[in-house]
């Protein structure tokens, strides 16, 4: 077996201690998870996590760029396959209902907006990965329609915001009860399909 390069050796730790720190701030949430418990955890000293990450807000980017990449990659499986509208609506909606309103994620994403609000540094990392999201979701939404013959009713980048703004706060609302429907957010998208079809 080939010796890992000094490289290849540190892109492992990082992801072990990216992967230790997601499962710790699902579970216990980003506050009370130090980064001398992730190193403990991830069985590395503490010089080794600030080796690979400044402090702990970067291990928590790192941590959220995971969980978005992963979530991004369920829906585009979720949908693949596909052929109509309502068959992608359908499977988007399954795939809702299981993650909108996951209360270790919902509480981490808010948990760690709240505590980046004080520094701008962090705050603009957020707006720039949320930016990121919201120009994937136009992006999609502009193919979706472009291949299903689709006009919109507004611009993608503003369906894209509303309908993150919608999840987000769909995802805050379920996390609290997990017993409201999943429903208004695809409800939403059928009707501007629909509007945009007449």
């Amino acid at each position: 077996m080939a010796r890992l390069t000094r490289a290849e050796s540190q892109a492992r730790t990082r992801a072990h201690l990216v992967a230790t720190a997601k499962e710790m701030f699902l579970a216990d949430g980003y506050s009370v998870t130090s980064l001398e418990k992730v190193a403990d955890a991830a069985g590395y000293s503490k010089g080794a996590v600030y080796s690979n990450f400044r402090n702990k807000d970067e291990l928590c980017l790192a941590v959220l760029d995971d969980i978005h990449a992963e979530k991004a990659m369920k829906i585009a499986e979720a949908i693949a396959g596909a052929d109509t509208i309502d068959e992608r609506l359908s499977a988007f909606q399954k795939w809702a209902e299981e993650n909108i309103g996951n209360v270790g994620w919902t509480a981490l994403e808010v948990e760690f907006a709240i505590s980046a609000r004080r520094d701008d540094v962090v705050r603009k990392e957020l707006a720039n990965r949320d930016r990121m999201i919201r120009d994937l979701i136009a992006g999609l939404i502009t193919a979706q329609a472009e291949e299903l013959g689709i006009r919109l009713p507004m611009p993608a980048d503003a369906a894209a915001t509303a309908l993150l703004s919608l999840g987000i706060g769909l995802g805050l609302q379920r996390a609290i009860d997990p017993t409201i429907e999943v429903a208004v957010l695809t409800d939403l998208i059928r009707m501007l399909a629909g509007s945009s079809s007449q």
